[in-house]
């Protein structure tokens, strides 16, 4: 892999160090050409310099390529110095090769180094991001055992990756078990727990933790207010989230473009489009760059009060401006304009999100429905079809199939002949078979073709009763 896009042969000039070829190599061309340079530069240069290279490739999170390099070394029998070590095992972690990442740690043993926090902390994230937090707390209680220690880093991350796995409960009870006697908690382990709180529904839990930590004189940061604002939003209580937005001011905390966000989408979700501009204002004013959130909370407060224009206007802004449309942004757009029955400019929107590549994902229910409301059943039918095909997405095509039937849509041969097609293809014959039997039933005649991919995948399974009963109807039918 490459970390620049082109190479140049540079001669390295003997009055320089090798520490100031390597910035300016970093800087300005390609770091993987002086890596190979220096392998076969004779004399070697000291293994730092060759750190420094992976170090510049780990930050830019080019994973395989430090691995691939740092096995490079060791072929031609450049030993990586203690900072190197520590530099491939993250590597390794962040691609989820935990056991090699362990195994970096018995070299760096073997080759009579002293392992830090660095390199604990290391493995205790990639543990974490492997999800494997049994034996990351496990990890944890071995090297307490040996007499190792960690720091705020180390247990900071370990209760990040309890409170993303909805272990929240168990990140408090971590942080009170190192309270006072490892570590002083601090801002950040705080900050996340508060967080996680508000996401569990756990408001008084989280407000009184927040309590905990003023009064333990740990001052909360902009992150914290975002936590909390945040949360309240998210549990209907915009009011005391603006209240924290006036106290953040108060003590001199600068909110950021998240802060804002907050509360551009509390407000527009409420459908106060007008508070939600003034906050834009506000961002404007303060030199801060809106963003893609920023943009669609505001659309989608405009749709909700059907002013679908004014969104549109703002979905174009968006693209003059030369911010990344996603997926949000348009399925916002699209319900916005099935909202209104104006269904044939949302599939164009559907079509040109297509286009550029974004995978639709709820965007197919807003069209399937506002396409049935107006009456254009084929089309809808033809979407259902369409979101099975398109990714395998058999369960939501199912589900949105079973919605048209329960509202008395009359569906057609071919509508269920598709669905069956893809039961079968995913070995559901079962199911297949109740779709058959719901078609007879909603009198809608199975063709030649419907049977024929329900036998042939039975057959191919070796269900021969069932494939045989089925070729039976089909004959007494007259279709074969």
């Amino acid at each position: 892999m490459m970390f620049l896009r082109y190479a140049v042969s540079v001669s390295i000039p003997k009055s320089r160090s090798y520490s100031h070829c390597v910035q300016h190599f970093i800087d300005d061309v390609d770091v993987i050409s002086l890596f190979n340079r220096f392998v076969h530069k004779n004399p070697t240069p000291a293994a730092i310099e060759f750190g420094k290279i992976l170090g510049s490739l780990d930050k830019a999170k080019h994973y395989p390529t430090v691995v691939s390099l740092s096995q490079k070394m060791e072929l031609n029998r450049v030993t990586p110095d203690f900072a190197t070590h520590n530099i491939l095992m993250n590597s390794l972690c962040q691609l989820g090769h935990i056991t090699f990442a362990f195994s970096v740690l018995a070299k760096i043993l073997k080759r009579g180094y002293h392992p830090n926090v660095i390199s604990f902390t290391t493995l205790i994230k990639g543990l974490c991001l492997k999800g494997d937090l049994y034996k990351a707390l496990q990890f944890h209680d071995n090297l307490l055992a040996k007499g190792f220690h960690l720091d705020h880093v180390s247990y900071g991350t370990l209760i990040n990756g309890l409170c993303k796995a909805g272990q929240t409960t168990a990140a408090l009870q971590l942080m009170r078990r190192v309270d006072g006697k490892l570590v002083r908690p601090n801002v950040v382990m705080y900050n996340t727990i508060i967080d996680s709180m508000f996401k569990d529904n756990l408001v008084s839990d989280a407000c009184d933790l927040y309590s905990e930590m003023v009064a333990k004189k740990i001052s909360p940061d902009v992150f914290t207010y975002n936590a909390l604002m945040s949360g309240f939003c998210i549990v209907g209580k915009l009011k005391e989230a603006i209240h924290l937005f006036n106290k953040m001011t108060l003590e001199n905390i600068s909110p950021n473009v998240i802060t804002f966000n907050i509360l551009v989408d509390a407000f527009c979700k409420e459908g106060k489009v007008k508070q939600g501009k003034n906050v834009l204002a506000m961002m404007i004013k303060k030199d801060i760059k809106l963003n893609i959130v920023t943009y669609s909370s505001l659309m989608y407060g405009y749709c909700l009060v059907n002013e679908v224009n004014k969104a549109n206007d703002i979905f174009n802004i968006m693209f003059k401006r030369g911010v990344t449309v996603d997926v949000w942004s348009y399925n916002i757009m699209i319900n916005g304009f099935c909202k209104i029955k104006m269904v044939d400019e949302a599939l164009r929107l559907f079509k040109e999100m297509c286009c550029r590549k974004i995978v639709p994902d709820t965007t197919y229910n807003s069209l399937i429905d506002g396409l049935c409301k107006l009456g254009r059943i084929s089309h809808a039918l033809d979407l259902v079809d369409e979101m099975r095909y398109r990714g395998g997405r058999l369960k939501d095509a199912q589900k949105v199939f079973e919605e048209l039937l329960v509202k008395g849509y009359n569906l057609n041969v071919y509508t269920y002949t598709s669905m069956i097609r893809g039961l079968c293809s995913k070995g559901l014959f079962d199911e297949a078979l109740a779709m058959l039997s719901k078609m007879k039933d909603n009198s809608c005649i199975p063709s030649a073709l419907t049977y024929e991919i329900i036998i042939y995948s039975l057959f191919d399974k070796d269900e021969n009763d069932k494939a045989e009963k089925l070729l039976r109807e089909m004959i007494a039918r007259g279709l074969l």
